[in-house]
Order: C-alpha cells, then structure tokens, then sequence
C-alpha cells in the first residue's frame, strides 16, 4: 500500500497512547499505553526509512537523507529525558503528555497537507523476510544496530536509580544526563551521513563500538553529574556513527543483493533497534542485581568490543549474480550502434567494419 499510509496511521496511534499515557494510574494502563506507543512507532520509523531509500536512490544522496533523519530522532530523544523530568516536577505528570499528543496532531495534519497519504502500491514485489534473514551481511548490519544502542538502553532504567543512591540526585538532574548523549547523537548522525560513505560505512561503524566499549567502561567511575557528561557525550556520539551508517548500508545491500523494495529490511533495522531497547531494560534490572552496576555496562562494554571486528565483512559485500550482470552492463564501455532498417548503409569506414561484423561477415 505504500509508505505514507502506515506512516499517518502510526502517528495517530502515538497520539492516542500518549494521551492514555496522561491519564493512566495503573501499571496496566500504562503497560498497554507502552504497547500501543510501541505499534505507533514502527509503523512511522519503518514507512520513514523505507520512504527515504526510495526518494533517494542514489547511495551517498541517501546517507545524508538518512543522517537529517536520525537527527529527527535525535532531537526527540535529546528534548525527551529533560522535559519529562523538568515537566513532572513543576507541573506534573498529564502535562508533558498532552503536549506531546498536541504535537503529534500537529504533525498528523501536516502530512495530510504535504504527503496526502494515500495507497501507493510498489512496482515489483519485494524480497521474502525468510531470504533477507538468511543473508550474513544484512544479519551484521542489524547486530551492529542492536549491540550498539544496547548500552543506552540499559543505562535508561538503571542510571537513575543508580544517580540517586550515589549522588542523591534529584528527577531533573536524573533527566539532564542523558542530555549530552542526546547532543552528540544528533551530531555524529549528522556528520558522519555523508562522512561515512567516504570513509567506508563498515570503518565507521567499527569505529563507533569501539568508542562505545570506553565509554562504557569510564562510565561507572564518575562521581558526580558533571563527570558524566564526557563519557554519556561520547557514548550518544558513537551510537550516531553505527546507526547513521547501518541503516542506508541496509538499503545498499538490498540494492546490491535483493529487489529495491525497502520495506522489509527497515522492518528488519527496525527490530534490531527495538531489539536493543527492549533487551537492555529487560537485562539491566537482572544484571545490575546479581553483578551490579559497573560490571552491567562493562558486560555491555566487552560485547561490543568482541563485536566491533566483524564489519570488516562489510567492507566488500558481495552481489548476487543478476545483480552483478546488471553492474557490469552498466560499466561496459562498449557503445552500441543501432541501424534503422530501412537504412542501414554504413556512412565511415569504422561504421562499416562495424556493419560488416554485425552482418557476420569476416
């Protein structure tokens, strides 16, 4: 049915989680509340992503259309944490969840206006799920997603708790450090887009956990809030250089070794990041009780290092075989020359070895 009809439906879903979120009291409420936010999310994230890769064809075009758009979600997840902690302390726990519902609205009727959604079915039908799961490089694409963002995921839930038992922090303090991360997220995103398709997406990629293992590691050696501007600025900084460079490189594979249908391997992104966000919290809670804190992030820390070699497979993807006969007739230089029938007189000396050739004359 094409993009911008999952992509209007989902925000209107969001809308209406958000507003339950409001009002609910229960952890049941709020739990189904959490789950319907969850529906809302994939359905824009996957139509958004998908949407880009087909706009944008062109391989570095798309890493920089990709970059802007994951700074769109750096920029919710950098005003999130500090205008929850900021609202529910001065005025209350309803308020910031209906001005996000407001503004999501907002944003329902500005794609009404601009995307006029509507069902737009694609030309050709895409790669099964089955065959894009058994493909290696998309699978190291969508573990580098999930190992990535799996250490902010758990320091979401843990952090906090963690801030008030050894700093006595307060629920605005609690918000404001996941700030730098947030920052710096929307910059590496916004960098290393178009910076990423110079230097190699799998280098960058490489890079980023690498930065994430010490970030990682210095983490639980802070002391106040101030000292955990570096290594959260950092951490957010390198979750940019992964994410930035695996999503288009997801598209690119699919170019390269499936059907140009975007759908399916934005899903497949898509849970790889949920897969992460849902994991870390699920673990933190359980690890941070048996080991605690420190070793939690160093476990985190350890995986992304053992994990971070593995893109150099990426580096050099190879293409299926119809794909590969389509790239090399694309760079065969030879020019062909075509005859009309009713006069096909050569008219040079070249033109007409040319023609003797075609005519299979020696």
């Amino acid at each position: 049915i094409g993009y911008t009809i999952p992509m209007f439906t989902g925000f209107i879903i969001m809308m209406v989680s958000t507003i339950i979120f409001a009002f609910g009291e229960t952890y049941a409420v709020l739990f189904v509340a959490r789950t319907v936010q969850g529906i809302g999310s994939s359905c824009s994230s996957v139509a958004g992503m998908g949407m880009i890769a087909t706009y944008y064809p062109d391989d570095k075009e798309r890493g920089n259309a990709m970059g802007i758009a994951l700074g769109g979600l750096a920029l919710g997840v950098l005003v999130g944490p500090p205008f929850g902690g900021i609202m529910y302390e001065f005025a209350g726990k309803e308020t910031p969840f209906l001005i996000l519902a407001a503004l999501a609205f907002f944003d329902g009727c500005l794609q009404l206006l601009a995307l006029k959604p509507s069902i737009k079915p694609e030309s050709q039908e895409g790669t099964a799920y089955k065959e894009l799961l058994r493909d290696p490089y998309i699978l190291l694409c969508a573990g580098s997603i999930t190992f990535g963002n799996m250490g902010i995921a758990m320091m979401e839930p843990s952090l906090p708790i963690w801030m008030y038992k050894t700093m006595h922090s307060s629920e605005w303090q609690q918000g404001i450090a996941f700030l730098p991360a947030s920052i710096s997220y929307a910059i590496g995103t916004n960098v290393f887009g178009p910076l990423a398709h110079k230097i190699g997406r799998w280098l960058s990629a490489m890079i980023g956990m690498l930065i994430i293992s010490v970030c990682c590691f210095a983490l639980p050696f802070s002391k106040n809030l101030g000292h955990l501007i570096a290594p959260n600025f950092g951490m957010g900084f390198a979750i940019g250089m992964v994410d930035s460079s695996m999503m288009p490189h997801m598209g690119y594979l699919v170019d390269l070794r499936h059907v140009s249908v975007y759908g399916s391997v934005y899903a497949i992104a898509d849970v790889a990041f949920c897969l992460g966000f849902a994991i870390g919290p699920a673990l933190s809670g359980t690890i941070v009780g048996k080991v605690g804190f420190h070793w939690m992030l160093w476990i985190i820390a350890i995986v992304n290092l053992i994990y971070a070699p593995l893109m150099f497979f990426l580096r050099n993807p190879p293409a299926r075989e119809e794909k590969m006969s389509l790239i090399m007739n694309d760079q065969c230089p030879v020019q062909y020359v075509t005859y009309n029938q009713n006069d096909a007189s050569p008219q040079s000396e070249e033109e007409y070895d040319y023609y003797e050739f075609k005519q299979g004359r020696p």
